[in-house]
């Protein structure tokens, strides 16, 4: 029998499974739980040391000579700090130690109650990674426990070898001891390419067999955007379902991913068995929501660092390697397999189904979004900007800000954009297209929404900034996106505070930095507008404002 406290037994059956075999366990009344459950697995050895500052020096003799992680536990207070030494030693010879703390309840930490103290990140630098585990009170907080266990193992051994630690608050009761078997914990496992390439030669060989695979690529840009990387798309284009959103680069078709998704939410013959992601954060909250609600039968990562980001709450498998590499060998897999499935005359008929499905559903859904003229003057401007983008022959640079205008890109834009997608705040976007237009001679635009622009409008006092700079400004009188949200429609607070509603124009601004300005508030100025912003020779920046205040 194992403990009734979920944190421990999820902490426990990920230590089995990610191979730990010895543990060193100090006494102590609030890590009885831990201790219990580490002596109940037949797959660990416990070994009983009482001082915790030797015991930590036990594990890390136990992992020099065995070349693998050792766990140390010890219970709540000032036994954690007896084990830094040991846990320095081993940070600076790089020795896999994890070590376990037993803590009290969050909310008695400096409340005087005994042996309570901030533990966290009471080992501060001298390990890789340090999580603490909530007592889960539903099953988001169970994955989180999940997420975090993983992350933390696996760190131990990622680009070297080092000490990490888990800390665990466990309230009382804390000698229950009735849970018949410890749960069956999703394992995250992590293959670096250029360790062992055959493991990624099997994952790759797992999604190519799907019957239902998809790629999904959010933000990423290449870094050297070249007819390979292109090629090996349009081989993933021909042999799997992709979704791109427009913050990866490459040549894709246009994909409104939340139109598709509001189209098909509630159909089950359109969920992925298998799905790759690789990129940063994806712009579409509904395709978030909806692949997070999907049981998916493989969830890959792929990423040059190999960090855990289970964005949609199912990853497996975690490749490291660079996206480009891992792309191509995919592309060239896929055309293999097609190859000879046409040569012995067999065929995958539920997976072609499901490659026809998406097909049609994006030329559907890009149809009605074509013939949509949009829901605001905004959208309107967009759309209309993004048409004369797609007629260029040039390549300008487009940055988007965040929140309404990325959005409305995912939307109408047809080329791969930039964002500051990395924390998706409102600040800054301006200041980063004006820093790229100072290094590059093509147009730079930058589409953004009016509080991010007056919340960064200093972008514009910047010396040297010359007539590469385009300014498309939406202007909607505030936070127009919290429009969204119905539960805001019953606060006081909605307009003044929460979408901070104004009737400001970048007019001043525009006059005050010796930028270009045109303002226009009707539809039929739009194309005269935009004929202005994109094509009038100027030495100095210029903004176009479509305002609706």
């Amino acid at each position: 029998m194992f403990s009734n406290k979920e944190n421990v037994n999820i902490l426990t059956a990920l230590i089995v499974s990610h191979g730990i075999h010895h543990a060193v366990v100090c006494p102590g009344s609030r890590n009885a739980p831990l201790a219990h459950n580490l002596n109940e697995c037949e797959a660990i050895t416990c070994h009983p040391i009482t001082d915790e500052r030797s015991a930590g020096f036990y594990a890390l003799g136990m992992a020099l000579r065995l070349k693998e992680p050792v766990a140390v536990c010890v219970t709540s207070g000032s036994a954690l700090l007896n084990v830094l030494p040991a846990v320095a030693e081993a940070y600076y010879q790089q020795v896999p130690i994890v070590v376990i703390s037993a803590d009290r309840p969050p909310q008695w930490i400096d409340q005087n109650d005994g042996q309570t103290m901030p533990q966290g990140d009471a080992l501060g630098r001298f390990v890789k990674k340090s999580v603490t585990l909530c007592e889960p009170a539903d099953d988001e907080q169970q994955w989180m426990c999940n997420r975090l266990v993983n992350e933390v193992l696996l760190e131990a051994t990622h680009h070297g070898c080092g000490p990490v630690h888990v800390n665990i608050p466990i309230s009382e009761p804390l000698y229950e001891f009735t849970t018949e078997k410890l749960p069956e914990e999703r394992k995250i496992n992590r293959m670096v390419a250029d360790d062992i390439p055959q493991q990624v030669t099997n994952v790759i060989q797992q999604i190519a067999t799907a019957q239902k695979p998809m790629v999904l690529l959010s933000q990423y840009h290449t870094k050297v955007y070249d007819n390979q990387w292109q090629n090996s798309l349009e081989k993933l284009y021909r042999h799997c379902v992709v979704l791109a959103e427009r913050l990866c680069e490459g040549n894709m078709p246009q994909t409104p991913i939340d139109d598709m998704v509001a189209e098909i939410e509630h159909n089950a013959d359109y969920i992925p068995d298998t799905l790759v992601y690789i990129g940063g954060s994806p712009v579409s909250k509904k395709l978030k929501t909806w692949l997070r609600k999907a049981n998916l039968k493989s969830m890959i990562r792929v990423s040059c660092d190999g960090t855990v980001a289970d964005t949609f709450m199912q990853l497996d498998t975690l490749v490291e390697m660079e996206p480009e590499r891992f792309v191509q060998m995919l592309g060239n897999t896929f055309a293999e397999r097609a190859e000879k499935e046409k040569y012995n005359h067999t065929s995958h008929t539920e997976r072609e189904a499901f490659i026809e499905r998406w097909t049609l559903l994006r030329l559907n859904t890009t149809e009605k979004n074509n013939r949509h003229i949009g829901s605001s003057l905004q959208e309107y401007a967009v759309k209309e900007f993004e048409k004369l983008l797609a007629n260029n022959a040039s390549k300008p640079q487009v940055h988007y800000a965040n929140s309404t205008a990325v959005r409305l890109a995912e939307r109408h834009a047809t080329h791969c954009i930039y964002c500051n997608r990395g924390i998706n705040g409102i600040e800054g976007s301006l200041s980063a297209a004006a820093g790229m237009s100072m290094v590059t001679n093509e147009t730079v635009y930058c589409v953004i929404g009016d509080l991010s622009f007056f919340y960064d409008q200093n972008a514009l006092w910047a010396q040297g900034l010359r007539g590469n700079l385009r300014i498309l400004l939406l202007n909607n009188g505030g936070g127009a996106i919290f429009k969204r949200f119905e539960g805001l429609k019953e606060s006081n607070a909605r307009e003044r505070i929460v979408m901070a509603c104004h009737h400001t124009t970048a007019e001043g601004i525009c006059m005050e930095n010796n930028v270009g300005y045109v303002g226009i508030r009707r539809a039929e100025q739009i194309a005269g507008g935009l004929e202005w912003l994109m094509n009038t020779e100027s030495e100095r920046p210029l903004l176009l404002e479509i305002s609706e205040n």
